[in-house]
């Protein structure tokens, strides 16, 4: 019988893994962005494991130590290791609970806002006489306020809450979303491999799905890491307002909010969630121009 020559050819398998250690590697080449990776986990492991690993209930008081201070100070206590607050809640375990809120809602917005925006983008780029125009103008709208301004205007709407607040912090995001999602897809559409497959037959929805978008998905990732961290930042502003989540919920935003009042006498009451809302901004922002160093090269040369 002939024997049936096979010829060898890369594996897929094999593509994939060395493409998944060429971006580890240069991400890790970014000793900032691997630091910040390390702290976010940190506060990520934290938040979820937060009914564990917090030493108390949020909510609950300890009328006779009320404004203790942090343990290092003489006059705290290692039962308290962070202090209380003004009514004698421990602040670690608040915070903790609270970066349960934070993230939840940072995450939770960036999904409502990048789903939404990067079908609109598609659309606009792949109908640009029909459906193009009118998003546009509808996002250029949208983009005459800032964001935590339009996030205000919704939540005065809706009313304040955490499912009010995810929805206004989304809505101010989906024009960033949707002109990225389009100026990404107006530079492939045009390109040999689109035409390709389109005159192989394949549908709009097919070319916009798994056609272009794949190519349009790290600009796309850089600006969800950003986002998250503005997405935090804007939770904590509408909180401090009062227009975020309600008390006795912990957020870090009412958190500050409420011992505003006690800057003076018990300054640990406002610095730890202002240190935390900074460290995890920080970390989230510089994980962000990893990623981006990262999945573009190029960027990182002009760097």
């Amino acid at each position: 019988m002939p024997q049936t020559i096979q010829l060898e050819t890369p594996q897929q398998s094999q593509t994939e893994p060395s493409a998944l250690l060429a971006f580890l590697s240069s991400y890790a080449e970014n000793k900032g962005a691997l630091l910040a990776t390390i702290v976010f986990l940190f506060i990520a492991l934290a938040a979820l494991f937060a009914p564990w690993l917090a030493p108390y209930d949020p909510i609950e008081q300890f009328r006779d130590h009320m404004l203790m201070p942090p343990c290092w100070d003489v006059r705290g206590s290692m039962h308290f290791f962070l202090g209380t607050d003004e009514l004698g809640r421990d602040i670690l375990s608040r915070l903790m609970h609270g970066a349960r809120v934070s993230l939840s809602i940072g995450v939770l917005s960036v999904i409502f806002s990048m789903v939404p925006g990067v079908l609109l983008g598609l659309a606009a780029a792949f109908f640009p006489h029909y459906a193009g125009p009118a998003i546009v103008r509808v996002m250029d709208i949208l983009l005459a306020l800032p964001g935590l301004l339009l996030a205000i205007c919704v939540i005065t709407v809706l009313g304040p809450g955490l499912a009010n607040t995810m929805i206004a912090i989304a809505i101010g995001a989906l024009p960033g979303y949707t002109r990225l999602a389009r100026a990404a897809a107006l530079g492939e559409i045009n390109k040999e491999y689109v035409t390709a497959s389109r005159v192989a037959g394949a549908s709009t929805l097919r070319l916009m799905v798994n056609t272009v978008l794949p190519n349009c998905m790290p600009p796309l990732i850089v600006n969800a890491t950003l986002s998250f961290s503005a997405a935090i930042l804007e939770t904590a502003a509408l909180g401090f307002l009062g227009l975020g989540v309600q008390a006795p919920t912990p957020e870090w935003g009412t958190m500050l909010a409420a011992a505003r009042e006690y800057i003076d006498r018990a300054p640990w009451v406002v610095t730890m969630p202002g240190l935390t809302i900074l460290v995890s901004v920080l970390s989230i922002n510089l994980m962000g121009d990893g990623l981006r160093d990262a999945l573009d090269p190029k960027l990182k040369r002009l760097g």
